[in-house]
C-alpha cells in the first residue's frame, strides 16, 4: 500500500524540481526572489499537508487490517508502481505544464509547489513504513479496491487492508524496494 503512495512521490519531486529550474531563467512578473520566496513557502505548506493529508483515514484502515488469503490478489512493488505511474501520467503532464506556465507570472513558484507534493508523498510513504515496522506486517490494498479508485490507496472504494508479515513480496516497510543481501 505504502508503494501506491511512493509511486507518485518520484515523479513530482523531479518534474517539479525541472520545472522550478526552467522557472528561474524566466524573469516572470512578479521577479525571481518573489517567485523563489514564494516558491519556498509553497513548498514547506505542501509538504506539510500532503504528508498529514488523510492520516486518520489510513490509520482506521491500518487498524481494520485483514489477514491476506489464498484467494486475495496482491501486486508486486513493480507492477503496483507502473500502473500507478501510467494511470496518472496525463495529470503529471498537465501539472508539469501548469508550473511551467505559471512561471511566466511567478518564477519557480510552481515548480516548488509540485516538488513539494512529491517530498510530501514522500514523508507519507515514510510514516506508513515505519507504522508497517511498528506493527511487524506490510499493508496491501486489494487489486479490485485500487482500481476501482483510480489507484488512492485510502478512497472510499478500499474498506479495509490486508496485512502480511514483514517478509511477504518484494516491497520493504515503506514501500522502498526490498534489497537482498549478495550471497558470496
Amino acid at each position: 500500500m505504502a508503494v501506491v503512495v511512493r509511486a507518485g512521490a518520484a515523479p513530482m519531486w523531479w518534474l517539479g524540481v525541472f520545472a522550478a529550474g526552467i522557472g528561474v531563467l524566466v524573469p516572470g512578473i512578479t521577479g525571481r526572489r518573489i517567485g523563489v520566496m514564494a516558491g519556498a513557502a509553497l513548498f514547506i505548506v505542501a509538504t506539510a499537508v500532503v504528508a498529514y493529508w488523510r492520516r486518520r483515514r489510513y490509520t482506521d484502515l491500518a487498524r481494520s487490517a485483514a489477514r491476506a488469503s489464498k484467494h486475495d490478489v496482491l501486486q508486486d512493488r513493480a507492477v503496483s508502481a507502473r500502473n500507478w505511474r501510467r494511470g496518472h501520467r496525463w495529470w503529471l503532464l498537465l501539472a508539469f505544464l501548469a508550473v511551467l506556465g505559471s512561471a511566466f507570472a511567478v518564477p519557480a513558484a510552481g515548480g516548488m509547489l509540485l516538488a513539494g507534493c512529491g517530498a510530501g508523498l514522500r514523508l507519507k510513504a515514510a510514516w506508513l513504513g515505519r507504522r508497517e515496522r511498528a506493527e511487524d506486517a506490510l499493508l496491501w490494498v486489494r487489486v479490485d479496491w485500487l482500481a476501482a479508485n483510480g489507484g488512492r490507496p485510502a478512497g472510499k472504494a478500499v474498506k479495509a487492508y490486508r496485512s502480511t508479515g514483514i517478509a511477504a513480496g518484494d516491497a520493504a516497510p515503506g514501500g522502498a524496494r526490498r534489497r537482498t543481501a549478495a550471497l558470496v
